[in-house]
């Protein structure tokens, strides 16, 4: 196995093994070879210094400052050489933390889970960061050795087991990545070559060099990452952490860049590979064309939407949510994508995002009524079945399985789960305490002592706050869970059967009252009531689901048709 090492200005490079060292041979472009063979452990010293693991290491066994092991990618058997790819645009998306989503926390068993998703008629699995991190837990927004796959959930062989029987079972797969910065530690790559720049900042402080000296090499060592989870490991999809702190002020964005090169690679493998960006900005630029001068992007998160459906059955002023609430947010998302669209924004202090042109296809607008930063970012990590009734998180999973959006949804929601998903770490002490402290400061200035037990933000480095963030799948044998899971089973089946992959049908209508809801899709019509009252609404068409109390009265006089709609309950209808 060739070893290549992007190293531009160091004067040698070394291959430790044991006590053996042996130089590498320098190349072209700032690059060093050498030989590897798959088992062998090995480090990289440059310029004499301390070993180092493998910037682009697919395994760490020893954790992120042991030794690489070295992994032969091309090794497994693929069984999917059928499978003619998942297109994340407009199919559901089921986002997962390995960690977490079962009892034993690996990809393996993970595998075991993929029959009930497959039932619940789930298109593809986005799999939270698994690139290797400090300590054995974490969301992985932390990763530092970007190539690997944390060992703690079986390494880079698992991976490929996991996407080949997700494949197996007619699921796609969605691996989220984060480039836009990396852990604070076992992070060497700064030793290897310019990959961090001061001129400009992050929220996690110097940013990944993107426009200054030496880019080239970085983006390279991106976009390589990018190409190989679709190459050599048959992912779908990718997910870009906060896509808005990628500073570029380059000609061609790096974005721009990974688009056009992971379009190439999709004509060459002959399967659709999409790029997915996590961003609050709204901005057009990010999803137009790179022949028109954007990024290229396939899609885009909607905070807009999560916020405003989130709003109006919560309640909740604070935060981000005090520039939403009430009926008009949610009204105007539905109908036209974003609710940021260059007016005024309390909580940014100033205009905010643009109008989304109407011609702009709306799947590319990922939306969801959960997911693992509107959870887990809350101090409690509480869930919205933690304050909702089971008819207003049917409410809301009908309005996110009829819009014209690509739904997504988080682990454990399609049935209600009562567990939390709690912001965990497993640093080493001195950090971890550091991270613990700046939790508790980080909610101070919020009331949060009603919502936490013991009235305090749970610590991310105790193992208890791990242990209660895993889903109990034995939720799903109580009656009122199993009901909630039908429904949404329901709901995917009749988003399937009557938009199909979504593209059709993209105009929505809606409207609201004093405690309902209404939106219209074609020819499905979502109604529903968000508080203690029941109401009657002049409608058309045949109820194909229905939660809670529902029924069709035809007034015998005027031959009209009125829903009624009980309090907390959500009807579709089709006509």
């Amino acid at each position: 196995m060739e070893l290549s090492v992007w190293a531009p200005a160091a004067g040698s490079v070394d291959l430790l093994i044991n006590d053996a060292v042996e130089p590498l041979t320098r190349g072209d472009g700032g690059y060093w070879r050498g030989e590897v063979w798959p088992g062998l452990d090995y480090l990289l010293s440059v310029d004499g210094g301390p070993g180092r693991p493998d910037p682009r290491s697919r395994w760490q066994p020893h954790g992120v400052h042991g030794p690489t092991r070295a992994f032969d990618v091309g090794a497994h058997p693929w069984g999917d050489a059928a499978w003619a790819g998942a297109d994340a645009l407009g199919q559901v998306i089921y986002e997962l933390h390995v960690g977490t989503f079962t009892p034993r926390g690996t990809l393996d068993a993970a595998i075991e889970r993929l029959p009930v998703l497959a039932e619940l008629g789930i298109g593809l699995v986005e799999v939270m960061p698994v690139a290797a991190f400090p300590g054995d837990r974490g969301w992985g927004y932390d990763g530092v050795d970007l190539y690997a796959v944390h060992d703690a959930y079986g390494g880079p062989a698992a991976l490929q087991r996991f996407v080949d029987a997700a494949h197996g079972h007619g699921l796609g797969v969605v691996l989220d990545v984060v480039y836009n910065h990396l852990g604070p530690a076992g992070n060497y790559l700064s030793q290897f070559g310019p990959y961090f720049t001061d001129a400009h900042h992050t929220p996690w402080g110097w940013a990944v060099n993107l426009d200054q000296e030496g880019n080239e090499g970085v983006r390279r060592y991106l976009i390589d990452n990018a190409l190989g989870w679709f190459r050599d490991f048959h992912v779908d999809a990718l997910r870009l952490d906060a896509i808005q702190t990628l500073a570029d002020g380059s000609e061609k964005r790096f974005l721009a860049q990974l688009s056009d090169e992971t379009r190439s690679l999709a004509d060459r493998l002959g399967r659709p590979l999409r790029i997915i960006g996590e961003t609050d900005t709204n901005e057009v630029r990010l999803i137009t064309p790179t022949a028109e001068g954007g990024d290229g992007l396939d899609g885009i998160w909607s905070d807009d939407f999560h916020h405003a459906l989130h709003a109006y059955y919560t309640g909740e002023r604070f935060g981000y949510y005090v520039d939403f609430g009430g009926s008009e947010p949610l009204v105007t998302v539905v109908e036209k994508g974003f609710w940021w669209d260059g007016r005024y924004s309390p909580y940014h202090g100033g205009p905010w995002g643009e109008p989304l042109p109407e011609d702009v296809d709306r799947r590319r607008l990922v939306a969801c009524s959960e997911n693992h930063d509107q959870v887990g970012n809350r101090a409690a990590g509480d869930r919205p079945a933690a304050a909702l009734a089971p008819g207003a998180l049917a409410g809301q999973a009908a309005v996110l399985l009829v819009n014209p959006g690509t739904p997504l949804l988080f682990q454990g929601q399609e049935w209600g789960s009562p567990r939390p998903f709690q912001y965990f770490t497993d640093h080493e002490p001195e950090l971890g305490r550091a991270v613990s402290e700046g939790r508790r400061q980080e909610f101070a200035a919020f009331d949060w002592g009603a919502r936490v037990p013991g009235g305090d933000v749970p610590d991310p480095q105790d193992r208890a706050t791990f242990e209660r963030s895993k889903l109990d799948w034995s939720d799903l044998r109580v009656p009122e869970h199993r009901e909630l899971w039908e429904w949404y089973r329901t709901l995917i089946a009749l988003r399937r059967e009557t938009f199909g992959d979504g593209a059709c049908e993209q105009v929505v209508d809606a409207e609201a009252g004093d405690g309902w809801f209404r939106m219209e899709r074609g020819p499905l019509t979502v109604v529903l009531t968000s508080g203690p009252s029941a109401v009657s609404v002049p409608v058309g068409g045949e109820i194909v689901a229905r939660f809670g109390r529902v029924d069709l009265v035809v007034d015998e006089t005027t031959g009209t048709t009125e829903l009624e709609v009980g309090p907390l309950s959500v009807a579709v209808l089709r006509h």
